[in-house]
């Protein structure tokens, strides 16, 4: 092939992939629907559905455990302390924390390799429901265009109560912070204490390889890092929780923390 048809050629080719992906990409601002989150729990999202194909193909016997619960059957403890560990500006934002991007990109950078992380919950969301744990590019822009609607569209108590119910918790098919809780303390998610939450939180960056039970000094450190700005952001009060635990014990009917109010965080 002569040079001028040859590089004729890769011009159109490549102005056909351009607008073949100009088109991947646009049709992530009509699909998926996101609007039928507001009143409709998802079934099976996405990432649950690629974990089964994972099991299925190493023969692993696993199951998605998950059970639905509202956000007020929810420990404030647990809420705060995954806002905490995972979204700290979620109340603030937009779907979008630039400063964490810029500090990833910087990051990624500096190490050579394409990881772009700083997401916020509800990329994350995004992430769990549609795509897949894939860190290519093009996933990547496919959950920012979502993301985007999926923030113009539902309420942030909605998005974070979704979030924590199809969340991943661990290696065997854990999904949701109600199978968490009963599988790893054996109770609700709604009597979850601080320092439970504290644990269950720190393992979220990866509920496969770190055990909120374990020992490990990252689960150690994370959880009492989480844990302890709890309690000076006021979250968390040792004499109510001395007395709480007191009550347990003595098999009173325990009331729950009280609700705490979702208002800006103060400064670490």
């Amino acid at each position: 092939m002569p040079r001028k048809r040859k590089r004729s050629f890769v011009g159109r080719l490549l102005v056909i992939l351009l607008l073949a992906l100009a088109a991947g990409i646009g049709f992530n601002f009509i699909y998926p629907d996101v609007s039928t989150l507001k009143k409709e729990n998802p079934k099976k999202t996405a990432f649950m559905k690629y974990r089964e194909r994972e099991w299925e193909k190493s023969g692993k016997p696993y199951k998605v455990n998950q059970k639905w619960v509202p956000l007020g059957a929810i420990s404030p403890f647990l809420i705060k302390a995954v806002l905490i560990g995972e979204d700290d500006k979620f109340w603030q934002h937009e779907g979008f924390d630039y400063e964490a991007m810029q500090k990833a990109i910087e990051k990624d950078i500096k190490a050579k390799k394409f990881k772009l992380g700083g997401s916020t919950i509800s990329q994350q969301l995004v992430k769990n429901l549609y795509l897949s744990p894939s860190k290519n590019p093009i996933r990547k822009l496919r959950e920012a265009v979502i993301t985007y609607r999926m923030e113009k569209t539902i309420a942030k108590k909605r998005i974070l109560e979704l979030y924590l119910n199809v969340a991943e918790w661990g290696d065997r098919g854990i999904f949701g912070i109600e199978a968490a809780a009963r599988h790893y303390y054996g109770k609700s998610a709604a009597m979850l204490g601080p320092e439970e939450a504290s644990r269950l939180a720190s393992v979220l960056p990866n509920p496969r390889k770190f055990d909120p039970l374990g020992s490990s000094k990252y689960v150690v450190n994370r959880s009492g890092l989480i844990y302890n700005i709890m309690v000076r952001r006021g979250i968390v009060v040792p004499e109510y929780e001395q007395i709480n635990e007191g009550a347990q014990e003595a098999g009173e009917k325990e009331a729950g923390p009280p609700p705490v109010e979702e208002t800006k965080p103060a400064s670490q």
